[in-house]
């Protein structure tokens, strides 16, 4: 730290210290102040432009230095100058305090956090810069957050001071004026049947009805802003028309004519969207059929003579169109019509914030969910336009056994694929460019997924990088880098599949004609409540989550249905805090919650909990003995901050724990209910034990055994029949 810091920060702390070494808090105590209101009154009246100038300085200081008692002397001012002159000393005494505590702020902490946080800053500099007074005025007119922390907090970003300045002139100032006139009645009441009068009453009701009108008044501008240049209807056809009929846009018509509302869902392409047709269905098809296949190679183990089994690969790929069939009635066009909602079949645009486009229709609605999903992601490789390469959407149209199948992506869909193919009779090389196969799991998980692989044959190229493709002789061939080597390779292959991520679908229904936000990772932009820069448009699934998974729509569908149908009378921000999710591979992997790794990139303090499911008895049994059940805690508590299990059916292992920390429940409930035994379900339960082993009162334990022996007549003194170990554990 320079001269100049070390010296204001010592003049800062001198002052501060001050403050409260000499006691000078009790001068801004409302008893104290209102002892002396006689007093000071007569000095306003006998000096006002002094009395007025001390004020105002003494304000800034308080309110520069972070101090208490700024908002005491907001309701000091009304008491003594009244409401205008209150006002005006108090609205700038505020402003041009707050702006010097931003400036101290800046001057003395920006340097030292962007040196150490300067990712994280990045992203907020980015928004402050894009909207940070629009920001600004919304903190300052909804006082959500103390003012002190606010001005504290815009010190970090690049906010220009002049902006500052401004928007907290205004934004403070309906406050103010609530508060001035709130100080003004406590400064007229001269007895106790005075706390009765109307005036002081209706005081203290604007001040409880601050932050409601405050936010009203902002969503109203808002609105008039982002409506400009828009005609609104008199009158609506519909209440809601949702976009896309995947996961998303089903459940959010299924919820809007359950309340009754007039909904309209509309689809472009296939109803139940990704999930059923190109998904979640077709894939879990896929990996059963695998599974069936890789349990036969183990008959020996279970007892039986080697047993053989030649996979038909066009018979497979028909049953999962099969199971895609029997699944599809639970999507259909039929039985939503029978639920009330009214489907059209047909590529929407929406014209306005009002009203969409359907097959030459216009519909005019109250509100719009947009439920678009994604596609997989295509790269731009120099050589792809030569190979077709396969997808998620086209890979399910294969009858024809490739011989040798090139996976590119080592995430959740390039594993499960990769497998399933791989136990099918494929010959498959699974290319990925990151250290490990599903980087968003610990390393130990990623792990145990890289050895499932590899133990079925698959040939798994880490840290390589596809640099082109190329037809060479006829034969199809990748060239990738090894980046732990720079080398290059050519991995000869019939067919690729890419397995590379997802991109939004936020093109082509209107969005751009909307001036709907897109942010940097492609999806649409929404807020917490998942609206638009539109109130009245909302977004769900994978064309805006965080969360690219079926039951994460759904879960978000809720939030904008209710929040699109009744919004003007209480909305709802959606809840992210227990999603979980799971990886089919074998071993599976499920999580929600906090893993390892994101526990120490957040700094989060915990305690981790680990149980082998390979001592668990049904595991034994079932030849499945492998993987493990991992639970993180608060250090000294039971309190669950995340899961990962690795394992067999640990998709369904998870359950427990979601519902346990959806609804606050800790390891000693998990520990406290009956588990069926032979059961998997057991090793949530055996986890939970750990935990409490781990745990256990080694003092009482020690003074118990010591009972025990006594009342069996040994007095005490035979330690040897201890259970407890030197560590104080039990044995």
């Amino acid at each position: 730290m320079d001269k100049r810091k070390s010296a204001l920060l010592a003049i800062i702390l001198l002052l501060v210290a001050g403050f409260f070494l000499f006691d000078l808090g009790q001068y801004l105590d409302l008893a104290s102040l209102k002892a002396q209101h006689a007093a000071l009154d007569g000095r306003v009246a006998a000096h006002p432009w002094l009395a007025g100038g001390l004020f105002f300085l003494i304000y800034v200081l308080v309110t520069a230095l972070s101090l208490p008692g700024a908002a005491l002397m907001t309701l000091v001012g009304g008491a003594l100058f009244g409401l205008l002159g209150g006002t005006l000393l108090v609205s700038f005494a505020s402003t041009l305090g707050a702006t010097l505590a931003m400036l101290i702020s800046r001057f003395l902490l920006r340097d030292w956090v962007q040196a150490r946080f300067s990712q994280r800053l990045a992203g907020i500099d980015q928004g402050i810069a894009r909207e940070g007074a629009a920001y600004l005025f919304a903190l300052r007119l909804v006082p959500v957050f103390p003012f002190f922390l606010i001005n504290l907090a815009m010190g970090l970003t690049k906010l220009p001071a002049r902006t500052f300045w401004w928007v907290s002139q205004l934004g403070m100032l309906p406050g103010t004026l609530v508060y001035v006139n709130a100080g003004r009645e406590l400064g007229q009441l001269d007895s106790l049947a005075g706390i009765l009068s109307p005036g002081l009453l209706g005081a203290f009701v604007l001040l409880g009805l601050l932050p409601l009108l405050s936010r009203k008044a902002l969503d109203w501008f808002k609105a008039r802003k982002v409506y400009a240049g828009w005609v609104k209807p008199r009158r609506f056809d519909r209440n809601l028309v949702v976009i896309g009929a995947g996961s998303g846009g089903l459940v959010s018509a299924y919820i809007a004519a359950a309340v009754k509302a007039r909904v309209t869902l509309i689809e472009k392409h296939r109803m139940g969207g990704d999930c059923l047709n190109t998904g979640c269905v077709p894939s879990k098809a896929l990996i059963r059929s695998a599974r069936l296949a890789n349990e036969l190679k183990k008959a020996e183990r279970l007892g039986f003579k080697p047993v053989g089994g030649e996979v038909d690969f066009a018979a497979v790929m028909q049953r999962v169109q099969r199971v895609v069939a029997t699944v599809e009635p639970h999507d259909s066009v039929e039985r939503y019509t029978g639920l009330g909602v009214e489907v059209i079949e047909g590529e929407a645009r929406i014209t306005s914030p009002w009203s969409v486009e359907v097959n030459g229709q216009s519909l005019s609605t109250r509100a719009i969910v947009i439920a678009t999903g994604a596609s997989p992601l295509v790269p731009e490789i120099p050589g792809i336009e030569q190979i077709a390469p396969l997808t998620s959407d086209n890979v399910w149209a294969l009858r024809e056994q490739p011989r040798r199948l090139l996976v590119l992506g080592g995430g959740p869909i390039g594993c499960e694929l990769a497998q399933a193919f791989q136990r099918l009779g494929c010959g498959v090389t699974l290319v990925q460019r990151n250290q490990r196969l599903l980087p968003r799991e610990d390393p130990d998980a990623s792990s145990a997924v890289l050895a499932g692989l590899r133990a079925d044959g698959v040939d798994v190229r880490l840290q390589h990088k596809a640099v082109r493709f190329e037809v060479v002789d006829g034969q199809r061939r990748l060239v990738c880098m090894n980046m732990a080597d720079d080398s290059e390779a050519a991995i000869a292959f019939d067919q690729v599949l890419l397995a590379l991520g997802r991109v939004a679908n936020v093109n082509g229904f209107g969005a751009e004609e909307l001036g709907l936000e897109v942010r940097d990772n492609g999806t649409l932009a929404t807020d917490g409540y998942l609206a638009t820069r539109f109130p009245n448009i909302f977004a769900v699934g994978d064309v805006t989550s965080p969360y690219q998974f079926t039951h994460t729509s759904a879960h978000q569908a809720w939030y904008a249905a209710v929040n699109g149908l009744f919004g003007g009378l209480k909305r709802f921000k959606v809840d992210y805090r227990v999603i979980p999710w799971a990886t089919f591979t074998d071993p599976e992997v499920a999580h929600v919650g906090l893993n390892e790794q994101d526990a120490k990139a957040k700094g989060i303090a915990c305690e981790v909990t680990r149980f082998g499911i390979d001592d668990l008895d049904r595991a034994i049994a079932d030849e499945a003995a492998h993987g493990y059940v991992k639970v993180l805690t608060e250090p000294g508590k039971d309190r669950i901050l995340g899961v990962t299990i690795v394992g067999e059916h640990a998709g369904d292992l998870i359950a427990e724990y979601v519902a346990a920390m959806k609804h606050g429940l800790g390891l000693n409930k998990i520990l406290g209910t009956i588990h069926i035994y032979p059961t998997l379900a057991e090793a949530n339960k055996y986890a939970a034990g750990e935990w409490k082993r781990a745990h256990a009162p080694a003092t009482a334990l020690h003074w118990l055994a010591r009972f025990h022996r006594w009342r069996l007549g040994s007095g005490g003194k035979n330690e040897a029949a201890s259970p407890l170990k030197a560590d104080g554990r039990l044995s």
